[in-house]
């Protein structure tokens, strides 16, 4: 059975974004090593799995970061935007973007059929709904968590549908020379 991955940013205290969406507590840029080590986890991908408002800034920018091979992240950009991408919608009725494919029927039917087929991992990128849903039917293999050295105090955090604890095991933690920690944890 395929593996989905979560790969998501995140400030100490928890969160995905400010209120309103910002991300400027994200640290960048980033050093050689937390590139390499995004490099090594979506090697192994063949599909990404997004919510339609993450998909509308994700899918068109690393398309262009595609087209351009001077782009210090052209490699990412490539492979971001050849992967075959699946965004779960409920309002969105065609596709826009290239290697793209809507989703809009069960997202746990649908992301088990994704895991029952042939193929390499999945890797779901949100945003923030999205990805607690993914968490609240526990449907993700690894969540791989960036956190980054800012705290918000408040903004949309990723657990907060839980509805009962689920319990993890934590399988590696790497600190980054950008100082961003990654914590891997499985579901136990």
């Amino acid at each position: 059975m395929r593996k989905l991955k979560l790969q998501v940013q995140m400030t100490i205290d928890g969160f995905i974004s400010g209120q309103n969406g910002e991300m400027d507590w994200m640290k960048f840029p980033w050093t050689d090593d937390i590139t390499n080590y995004v490099r090594e986890i979506t090697e192994p991908v063949d599909t990404i799995v997004l919510g339609r408002k993450l998909a509308e800034g994700f899918i068109p920018h690393w398309a262009n970061v595609a087209k351009d091979p001077n782009n210090p992240e052209y490699e990412g950009g490539i492979k971001y935007a050849s992967t075959q991408k699946i965004v779960f919608t409920k309002t969105l009725d065609k596709i826009i973007w290239e290697n793209t494919e809507i989703a809009k029927g069960d997202l746990v039917e649908e992301i088990n059929n994704l895991k029952q087929m042939q193929g390499k991992d999945i890797i779901a990128y949100g945003g923030g709904e999205f990805v607690s849903a993914l968490i609240k039917n526990k449907l993700i293999d690894e969540l791989h968590l960036f956190v980054n050295p800012a705290a918000i105090g408040s903004g949309m955090p990723i657990f907060k549908e839980l509805t009962e604890m689920q319990k993890f095991n934590l399988d590696d933690v790497q600190k980054f020379d950008c100082d961003i920690v990654t914590m891997v944890y499985k579901p136990l």
